[in-house]
């Protein structure tokens, strides 16, 4: 009888590989990567737009930016002064894989970058299972949505180091509960560590910019 290969395994399994290579290149060039991950409009972009205009040169970041149909948010980015900036049309698809990264990865002069961001496909189920070459994980909600997210999507939450909460400013317009949304993704991830935002108002932004900084130092330290 015919060995059967479970489907998903095989696609996860060929997917791996394609992490391996990602993640030794940007080791050896001591880049730490982010994925980015939340709901469709948490506000990805707009904390990506922010970032970009705060660091200028100072930081130069480059970000792959997956969309299912469009390059809006990719325009949105480069307009924000991003100068590497690639966008991933996925035709459909409800996440980034590994190999799609690599294969926009190998047009980017990793000599030329201190960080690498990856702006994932707006869901919080599938790009769970995705290992991009990433050194974290990193889950953005918002007070617009439930605060029983990390309750209804565990997987993410579970394998994310960083959770964002962003558009406090509108703590207040819903029932959503910042204590009630923090105590439910701590009792899935103990180590989480969460950082409290707004785009429109820039609160909480100095202490994202501030993560981002030590975690290239981190990177450079470790490895020395």
């Amino acid at each position: 009888m015919p060995e059967r290969v479970n489907i998903k395994q095989k696609v996860l399994s060929e997917n791996d590989k394609f992490a391996t290579q990602i993640r030794k290149a940007l080791k050896e060039h001591k880049i730490p990567c982010l994925n980015l991950v939340s709901s469709p409009g948490s506000g990805k972009t707009s904390l990506l737009e922010h970032t970009l205009k705060h660091f200028k040169d100072e930081i130069k970041i480059a970000i792959i930016v997956g969309d299912v149909q469009t390059e809006n948010d990719a325009v949105r980015l480069s307009d924000s002064g991003g100068k590497i900036i690639r966008p991933i049309i996925t035709g459909g698809a409800c996440h980034l894989d590994a190999k799609m990264i690599n294969k926009v990865f190998e047009n980017i002069d990793i000599n030329e970058i201190d960080l690498l961001i990856i702006e994932n496909v707006g869901n919080l189920v599938c790009p769970s299972s995705y290992d991009l070459g990433e050194d974290m994980k990193v889950v953005l909600i918002s007070t617009t949505e439930g605060d029983d997210k990390p309750s209804k999507y565990p997987a993410m939450f579970r394998r994310s180091s960083v959770m964002v909460i962003n558009k406090i400013d509108l703590l207040g317009m819903s029932d959503f509960e910042l204590s009630k949304v923090k105590e439910n993704a701590l009792n899935i991830n103990g180590n989480l560590q969460i950082i409290d935002t707004s785009c429109r108002t820039k609160e909480g932004l100095e202490e994202w910019y501030k993560f981002l900084e030590q975690i290239i130092e981190d990177k450079k330290t470790i490895l020395e």
